[in-house]
């Protein structure tokens, strides 16, 4: 548990700007806090200690504004930044190096006891106030951008925007980055080539009048 908590806390370091010290870090940063604390309810939860894993989980949502069910697979060097308002169902699957923002909710659509949440594959980023749904696999390396809902399978290295979340970009270089800002818009590129085109049908027009 205690070398969990220190890769924990070097991968907050990284993923942080922000940040000052560890000590800082051990103390003030709540989606570290709600992870370690979904540690030990997972584990009564595997050990069939339901009631007392889901009072434990239900504290972790009081004390830190995120919503971890006990029977969710987290990996290693997960970090949720800020955190509040995140939600991850029952079946969720997050594997290693996985960056989640405010307001990311990993749920299901089906009554089913079967896995109907997502999995997210390693090194993933989960922009703020994203919503990635059901059963399906988010790749390894994908980046799933601010706000957008995510229905369907995103493949590795890529990057998912919009509603519903639309693949604009395949093959993305891994890399630690914030630069949200510059996730491509697709029905903004889609608008400019169409005026694109109408701007050179207009011309072609002009042309054949003063001929």
């Amino acid at each position: 548990m205690f070398e969990r908590i220190k890769e924990d806390i070097k991968m907050a370091k990284i993923q942080d700007p922000a940040s000052k010290n560890s000590a800082e870090i051990f103390f003030c940063y709540p989606g570290l806090h709600a992870i370690w604390i979904h540690l030990i309810s997972h584990k009564l939860w595997k050990h069939n200690m339901f009631f007392i894993s889901r009072i434990i989980s239900h504290l972790n949502r009081f004390f830190t504004g995120i919503e971890i069910h006990p029977a969710v697979k987290i990996g290693r060097r997960v970090f949720i930044d800020y955190g509040m308002g995140v939600v991850i169902g029952e079946t969720a699957i997050i594997n290693d190096d996985v960056l989640i923002y405010q307001g990311v909710v990993l749920g299901g659509t089906s009554l089913s006891t079967e896995k109907r949440h997502p999995t997210i594959g390693s090194g993933a980023v989960i922009g703020a106030g994203a919503i990635v749904i059901g059963n399906i696999n988010v790749g390894k390396n994908a980046k799933v951008g601010a706000c957008a809902v995510v229905l369907n399978d995103v493949s590795d290295e890529a990057t998912v925007v919009g509603v519903p979340g639309r693949v604009v970009h395949e093959n993305r270089e891994y890399r630690l980055d914030h630069e949200h800002q510059n996730l491509p818009d697709p029905v903004n590129e889609t608008l400019k080539l169409i005026i694109k085109k109408q701007e050179k049908l207009e011309s072609e027009i002009n042309s054949l009048k003063n001929n």
